[in-house]
Order: C-alpha cells, then sequence, then structure tokens
C-alpha cells in the first residue's frame, strides 16, 4: 500500500517510523510518502492560508498550494506505478471513522491523506478532486483539534495493520473490538498473561482449564459483558452484537443503570424466547442492556 500526506508539518508525521508501522515501512509493505504543503507556495511569507469568503473568525487554506500539491502526489504515484488514489481528508463533519472503515480502506492500495489546518481546506479542493478519485472525508471523533494530523496517524494505524503480514499472528486483529464478524458491534474482554496468580488476584479457572471451546464460550461471554457495561449513554441504541439473536426476545431484569440514562441492564441471564419456548444461545449467559420501556423489546 502507498499512503501520501500532504501537511504543513511534516515533523508531526514521524512516529509513522516506529512500531508496527514502522517495521512495515521497512519490510516495503507500506510505502509512505510526505509532502510539506508550503514547497508548493511562491511568496516570502509561504503562505498556505487566507480570509475567508463572507467574513468570520479563522483562515481557509488555499486552493493554489493543495491543487499543485496534489497533482505533484497524484503524478509521482502514477509514475511509480500506484494505482487506484483515494483522497482521505481528516474533519470532524466528516463519516465517522470505525473499524468497518478501517478494514475498508485497507482494502484501497494507495491513500492520499490531506490534514487540514486552520478552519480547513476551500471545499473547492475536494470537489475537484472528487472527480478524479474517490473521496472520503472522516472523522475520528466529535471533538476538534488544531490539525489533521493528529487524525492521520490514528487511521493509518488502525489500517496498516490489517494489511496482511504487518501484525505477527495475522489471527491477532480478528477478535478485535468491532471487528468484522462475530465482533461486530462488540468490545474485546479482558486479557490474562503469566503468573496465574499475582497480588491475590487470580485468573479466571476457565482460562487454565485447556478446553478451546469453553474458552471460547467465555470470551464471547465477556465480550458481550464489556459491551453492556461500557456502552455510551448517547448511544441511540444498543449494539447488535450477534446475528443469532435476531428474531429472539429478552426480558430484562434488572434495575436502571443512573450512568446509562434510559437504559436497563441486566444483572442477571436473561430469558430468552422464541415461538414461546426458552432457550440459550450456545449455553452463553449474557449481560445485555437494552431500552428502559418495561417488558420485552427485541434484540438483534
Amino acid at each position: 500500500m502507498r499512503l501520501d500526506v500532504v501537511t504543513i508539518f511534516p515533523e508531526y508525521l514521524e512516529p509513522l517510523n516506529v512500531s508496527l508501522v514502522g517495521k512495515a515501512r521497512a519490510r516495503g509493505q507500506l510505502d509512505v510518502h510526505v509532502h510539506d504543503l508550503r514547497d508548493w507556495t511562491y511568496d516570502r511569507h509561504n503562505t498556505v492560508d487566507d480570509t475567508p469568503y463572507g467574513g468570520g473568525p479563522g483562515m481557509v487554506m488555499k486552493t493554489e498550494p493543495w491543487g499543485e500539491a496534489l497533482d505533484a502526489a497524484l503524478a509521482d504515484g502514477y509514475e511509480s506505478g500506484a494505482h487506484g488514489p483515494v483522497m482521505v481528508v481528516p474533519t470532524p463533519s466528516g463519516r465517522p471513522f470505525t473499524q468497518e472503515l478501517a478494514v475498508e480502506l485497507s482494502e484501497r492500495p494507495w491513500l492520499i491523506f490531506t490534514p487540514a489546518r486552520y478552519e480547513g481546506i476551500d471545499r473547492r479542493v475536494m470537489d475537484e478532486y472528487a472527480t478524479r478519485m474517490p473521496v472520503y472525508e472522516v472523522s475520528i471523533g466529535d471533538y476538534v483539534l488544531a490539525g489533521g494530523e493528529a487524525a492521520v496517524l490514528v487511521v493509518t494505524e488502525a489500517v496498516a495493520r490489517l494489511l496482511p503480514g504487518v501484525l505477527g499472528n495475522a489471527e491477532s486483529h480478528r477478535d478485535d473490538s468491532f471487528a468484522p464478524g462475530e465482533m461486530a458491534n462488540l468490545l474485546e474482554g479482558p486479557v490474562y498473561t503469566k503468573p496465574p496468580r499475582w497480588r491475590g488476584r487470580e485468573i479466571p479457572e476457565v482460562l487454565l482449564s485447556g478446553h478451546h471451546g469453553k474458552i471460547a464460550r467465555w470470551r464471547r461471554d465477556e465480550a458481550f459483558r464489556r459491551t453492556a457495561r461500557g456502552l455510551p449513554p448517547h448511544r441511540a441504541e444498543p449494539p447488535r452484537p450477534d446475528r443469532a439473536l435476531r428474531g429472539l426476545r429478552l426480558r430484562q431484569e434488572g434495575p436502571r443503570d443512573p450512568e446509562h440514562p434510559g437504559l436497563e441492564t441486566v444483572r442477571r441471564r436473561p430469558i430468552l424466547a422464541q415461538a414461546g419456548g426458552r432457550g440459550r444461545i450456545g449455553g452463553c449467559c449474557v449481560l445485555a442492556y437494552a431500552p428502559a420501556t418495561g417488558g420485552s423489546s427485541s434484540a438483534g
């Protein structure tokens, strides 16, 4: 994969030389090119911004330097044999960056990042390059930073670790929180390592059993529990952690959780009913949140 980053602070991208991303670069799995936007300015102050049309506070990044810088990055990439560029614009108003989007971007051969400063980039730049390649406007959270470089680091690390051969164990990311498949919409459960006893605290006995089926079920149960406890209060609806829950109904038990108004938490095993019967899913004991509406509610 090729990565191009156009920025007015190239030194901000130095972390791309360390850890997994740095090793991926050294092995040739990731081809990173950082460009200084000011190289495409021609006044003595290397100006990259100007006042906004319509008035208002702040400054807006100019079209000319961005246009020339992106043209140069594209030309260099095509000349080196790269293909299929995608432009990634970090912005608080963009599409939320999720594990699902990280997977989508990891399947692209070439990403071009355009981290902005000030009030952002003149809109015409995104509109222009959207005629040449897909443009992803991406937000890493509901907050504002001084610039988009930190977001580039976040997205790059999330994407790079999904590339074949970057992680030592190719299966490692399959159990990550929110990973597509069984972990979609779930948080990963707790993990443990040696020693088995530390300061009077022991690891769960099932992890010492050697029974892979029981261990897998335990990990699945813990993922449900952590997801339920970690559900942020602003979520419009609880996660839908398992397709197996579709068509099932949970009878909710337990008091309301003061940390999550409007939700009830199940402190005991929920009663799962389908077609008037009772049952369990794979023997799992599930801790879950559900809308605090009283009575039964659908899950899945």
